[in-house]
């Protein structure tokens, strides 16, 4: 009988995607990575959007992403990925202004672009060992990268108060501030920690710890108040919910 590959051995070759939008940087990359025994590129994406959709469907342990692609680059990929975020990221870019921004958006490295062999080198081998490390710890979505007009905001989950639909995008309500991320409430609802965040509407996700107490409105409906003072709406479907993670009973009118 040939011998076969056990499970675990299946399961420890470390799984790249290449995102560029040059087919030779990506041929570079491909080449340089192709040797390592260690190594499955599970495949090489040309934009921004065909990278998502990869990103979600292949589950990389390690990305190697360009910045700047048409219609969605390098930091719009990582503002709309979330916890779908692979466990390790490497830019490569010909640009060097955006090295802040990628190490404050979670970036494990930044190749600036023409690079050796002993560089690269030194970026794989650092991403190979985050990703060994991380094999068995899951991910939690710690804070969000929210691009704005020229600039990106980085907003923990836990200074979050709440959460409101708008459109096809959610409004973080931050302190005195709030962020429009290209998230869908569905996609974030189920990321964000439920002994944390609840749900108290169809358009509305709340920071349980900024409740301050539930009121009855002139309409015999109950409101949510938060210790910043905001009033949310409080639906009937919700109700019952909110008040068991509150720890209280269901509440009536008097």
């Amino acid at each position: 009988m040939c011998p076969q590959d056990s499970p675990t051995q299946t399961r420890t070759k470390i799984r790249i995607l290449i995102v560029d939008d040059e087919p030779l940087a990506r041929s570079n990359l491909s080449v340089l990575l192709r040797p390592d025994p260690e190594i499955e590129i599970v495949g090489e994406c040309g934009s921004g959007v065909d990278a998502l959709e990869k990103i979600r469907s292949a589950r990389p342990d390690l990305l190697f992403l360009d910045v700047q692609m048409p219609e969605c680059d390098g930091f719009d990929i990582l503002e709309m990925l979330g916890v779908d975020l692979p466990p390790a990221v490497v830019f490569v870019t010909a640009y060097d202004q955006y090295a802040l921004r990628a190490f404050e958006a979670g970036a494990l490295d930044y190749l600036l672009k023409p690079f050796d062999n002993a560089r690269f080198e030194r970026a794989l081998e650092r991403a190979k060992q985050v990703v060994k490390r991380g094999k068995d710890e899951p991910r939690k979505l710690e804070r969000l990268a929210i691009k704005s007009v020229g600039q990106i905001f980085f907003v923990r989950i836990s200074e979050i108060d709440w959460i409101e639909a708008a459109d096809y995008y959610a409004c973080l309500h931050v302190g005195p501030r709030t962020h429009l991320l290209r998230r869908s409430m569905a996609d974030l609802e189920k990321e964000l920690d439920p002994k944390i965040f609840c749900r108290i509407h169809r358009s509305t996700i709340v920071n349980l710890a900024r409740v301050e107490r539930m009121e009855m409105n002139a309409d015999g409906e109950y409101g949510v108040l938060l210790d910043n003072g905001a009033s949310l709406r409080l639906s009937r479907r919700y109700s019952k919910e909110l008040q068991s993670r509150l720890g209280v009973g269901e509440a009536h009118p008097s």
